[in-house]
């Protein structure tokens, strides 16, 4: 079953239904957005090649095309690889070649960083250009049945390799996690607007299958990101907004909404995830917004569904374990199984610190031309997270750690050891171990305790312009510490909590 049958269902009964949004101006209703969706997926089979099972990428900014173009390759019956914007060129280079793309969807204004980029033979294609325009022009085609297990889209998420992975994710895993969305997350009613202010090629992204399938509204707002006054702008004209955001997002929505006061009404359902909301900040949160807050925790290998904490468990302050509550988040999906294991793989007991582990409809597939990546975090159908934390009696899970020492800053996933590598190939820097340190913004930010070899120099200036040519800008360390030593133990490993709390210190 291909996810796509949702727009062509949905199309079919409510043709005249507002289905986009661009800021609070109309854009397409759902006959239309079909309607462009086949003839842009006719123009992927026929001039360009595109095949069953092909990957298409999709590199842009948030704008109205990007919904189309996304279920256009589904249509066709090809996967989707949606690639961060933010990345540097060589990143985006690796995953073109990884995933073998064969054509490439790109937004006017990143047109530029192809200059960067060995595109090869790969079609370009330009949302908004007279090319793009005739695509649209295209006689339609029918849609491709794929079946549900068939591979639907390539997430790449970093590695603590320092290359990144394709998590593939099949139609099953994305119907289901559309299901628990509808189930655990918001019950989403055809007059609903799914805003999308955070990057469409990750988690707010995601939540369009689900809307669809209800035949609901999707909101892009014209900055094509995350601005306050505009959302509070956008919920007072168009109402019932629903939002992804990070928990930083969350904090400075909250900041504004206090300052100009009004503007809360329009808002129906803002969930949170990709780290932690510091309890301070949630309780200024609930205060300002009500129960409009869901929490969920996820990862690309079952996106976006693992654990949820709904609006009644956040609203139920008289629960005398409401604060530990409020600090987790929350009990596991409805389609999926949740446990804390052992390093051995057996279940711990309640309250013990283990590995979180998860299986079910949503779990990934595994990465893609990594066989040995998979079978090493996937055990006996079981997802290893990488995370640690515990389960209560109620099934209430709490995340303490990130085992694999990622560091979530804005709601993007940074690993130190890609950026640690980068630094590494300076010249002037002999050693160096990157942490994540807390901050009022970003939530956290990476910083970078640098040794230098013998004899070498290097400042701050001069590490910072060198990751600006080696990784995303929004991966280089934000400070950096130069040290004669980093503290290790008897093995030679580098002892980050040491380094955490010299920051502390």
């Amino acid at each position: 079953m291909n996810i796509a049958c949702w727009l062509q269902r949905t199309a079919s009964v409510f043709p005249r239904r507002l289905a986009v949004l661009h800021g609070d101006e109309p854009w397409l209703d759902y006959g239309q957005l079909a309607a462009r969706t086949s003839a842009l997926a006719a123009f992927l089979r026929t001039q360009c090649g595109v095949q069953p099972g092909a990957r298409v990428a999709l590199y842009s900014a948030n704008c109205p095309q990007y919904l189309e173009a996304m279920q256009a390759i589904y249509w066709a019956g090809a996967v989707t690889v949606p690639v961060n914007c933010k990345l540097h060129p060589r990143e985006l280079e690796y995953i073109l070649d990884n995933a073998e793309v064969d054509v490439l969807f790109v937004s006017a204004e990143l047109l530029a960083t192809l200059d960067d980029v060995h595109v090869g033979t790969r079609r370009c294609v330009v949302f908004g250009s007279e090319e793009y325009a005739h695509a649209l022009e295209t006689h339609p085609i029918d849609l491709h049945h794929r079946e549900p297990d068939a591979l639907a889209s390539l997430f790449y998420t970093s590695g603590t390799t320092g290359r990144p992975k394709g998590v593939m994710q099949t139609h099953q895993n994305l119907m289901a996690m559309a299901a628990c969305y509808c189930l655990d997350v918001d019950d989403i009613e055809v007059d609903d607007t799914m805003v999308y202010a955070a990057p469409m090629s990750h988690g707010a992204g995601l939540y369009h299958y689900a809307y669809i399938l209800r035949g609901a509204r999707h909101l892009v707002p014209r900055s094509g990101g995350f601005e306050p006054k505009e959302l509070t702008d956008l919920a007072q004209r168009v109402g019932r907004l629903a939002m992804f955001a990070a928990p930083t997002m969350v904090k400075r929505l909250v900041d504004h909404l206090r300052e100009f006061e009004g503007g809360i009404a329009g808002f129906k359902t803002i969930i949170y995830g990709g780290g932690p909301m510091y309890m301070n900040d949630l309780q200024l949160a609930l205060d300002t917004l009500g129960p409009r807050l869901v929490q969920i925790y996820g990862q690309g290998e079952s996106p976006m569904t693992i654990t949820v904490l709904r609006r009644r468990h956040l609203a139920d302050t008289e629960h005398p374990r409401w604060s530990l509550r409020a600090a987790s988040v929350g009990v596991a999906h409805s389609l999926v199984e949740v446990d804390v294991v052992d390093s051995d793989g057996c279940s711990s007991p309640k309250g013990e610190i283990g590995e979180v582990v998860v299986r079910g409809s949503t779990v990934m597939a595994g990465y893609w031309k990594n066989s040995a990546a998979t079978s090493d975090t996937i055990r006996n159908g079981w997802l290893f997270t990488g995370d640690t934390g515990t389960l209560d009696e109620d099934g209430f899970l709490t995340l303490k750690d990130r085992s694999k020492d990622l560091i979530i800053s804005g709601g993007s996933n940074i690993y130190p050891r890609e950026v640690e590598e980068a630094l590494l190939a300076h010249p002037s820097v002999s050693e160096v171990s990157v942490v994540g340190q807390r901050d009022d913004e970003w939530g956290e930010v990476p910083v970078a305790f640098v040794v230098l070899h013998a004899n070498c120099e290097a400042t701050s200036e001069d590490l910072d312009a060198w990751c600006l040519q080696h990784i995303a800008r929004f991966k280089r360390p934000k400070h950096y510490r130069f040290a004669q030593a980093l503290p290790k133990n008897s093995y030679g490993k580098v002892l980050k909590t040491e380094l955490r709390g010299w920051l502390i210190e």
